[in-house]
């Protein structure tokens, strides 16, 4: 038997621990999503930038191979705008990184990566997970109500106690609250009058405070200590990705995770060139020279300038251009399968809670 001081999220997803794998975009795989399924958790898959087919094709192939609790999750970013001299601008300034990697002819810039709406609504109803999880707010409220109508648990992600009372109000089940620590993308959605985000230290309790549903901890946490801690802390399970960034099951290249389990967490840092947005990667050649760019295309434009930048160095087995997401967590990742470290996690953390 396992004990858990708070089973408020495993009661409502249905699982035996309260670890979430995160979904990860690019990332977490079927088979990533299963092992995690398996071994009681919840299991995710990041959708965004998925067509229709494929969001299906996964939750098909992740159903064959596990009955068990899946989380599909979507990005809700506002529709970007198009601006011709910001986009000539990037097109010019990517240039020289193509000429680099021999990635051929820059691109023009489009939009690639679309906001959760009705048709993707259609397809998450007839995937049936457990779980629908949004990144930067929540889609139409109508599209909500379909979803939970439907018996879909609702979670999104906080970065700040406001962020977590309108998402709740709004009808989300469990929030996420994630810290300046998390890798991937920042999920703020709502104005922060210039404060920088938050640690998950001291975002979660007042998060906790602010919202009577379950918490979900997120940002920092790859060990049973850090699980233990955001129990101490209020929350009612944990969400971690970067652990599973090195594991067989994870779809990042063979450079990502080399990486990883060279990194040492201080080594990382926000990058918004990648997609036009924060989001936490390994410092390399592309995210120094950019730090500081700011005048960029709207999220999530950049990714089209930025994508064949990443597969030229991904096979040229170069880490210079690539987006080595990861959260600062990624000092205590090492080379396991994704059922090895979620059976790590569960059991460093029973230790320490007894």
């Amino acid at each position: 038997m396992t004990y858990w001081p708070n089973t408020r999220l495993c009661d409502l997803l249905d699982i035996e621990h309260p670890i979430i794998q995160a979904p990860m975009a690019g990332a977490a795989t079927p088979a990533m999503a299963a092992e995690a399924s398996h071994a009681g958790g919840l299991g995710s898959l990041g959708c965004a930038g998925m067509t229709i087919n494929g969001i299906l094709a996964v939750a098909v192939e992740t159903h064959a191979i596990s009955n068990r609790s899946l989380n599909l999750n979507f990005f809700c970013h506002q529709s970007p705008k198009m601006d011709v001299i910001k986009a000539k601008a990037a097109q010019e300034r990517m240039k020289p990184w193509f000429d680099r990697l021999d990635a051929g002819v820059v691109p023009d810039v489009v939009e690639s990566y679309f906001p959760f709406n009705s048709d993707i609504c259609d397809a998450v109803l007839e995937a049936s997970p457990k779980v629908a999880s949004f990144h930067f707010g929540l889609p139409d409220e109508t599209l909500v109500l379909r979803l939970k109508d439907a018996g879909i648990v609702i979670l999104s992600s906080a970065t700040s106690s406001a962020e977590a009372k309108w998402l709740v109000e709004r009808g989300t089940d469990a929030v996420i609250a994630q810290g300046y620590e998390a890798g991937g993308h920042n999920g703020w959605f709502l104005p922060r009058n210039g404060a920088e985000v938050t640690g998950t230290m001291a975002l979660v309790p007042r998060v906790v405070d602010a919202v009577d549903c379950p918490v979900i901890a997120a940002g920092g946490i790859a060990d049973g200590r850090g699980i233990a801690a955001a129990f101490a802390l209020g929350a009612s399970g944990v969400q971690i990705g970067t652990a599973f960034l090195a594991t067989p099951e994870s779809a990042v290249s063979d450079v990502h995770k080399k990486s990883l389990i060279k990194a040492t967490g201080d080594d990382t840092r926000y990058c918004r060139a990648f997609s036009g947005r924060d989001a936490r990667t390994i410092v390399n050649d592309f995210s120094r020279e950019m730090n500081g760019v700011t005048d960029l295309p709207d999220f999530p434009l950049m990714n089209t300038l930025t994508g064949p930048l990443r597969a030229a160095s991904a096979k040229a087995g170069r880490p210079d251009a690539m987006s080595l997401w990861a959260g600062q967590g990624a000092g205590l990742v090492g080379k396991s399968t994704t059922r090895e470290v979620f059976d790590r996690l569960v059991q460093q953390a029973q230790t320490i809670l007894g």
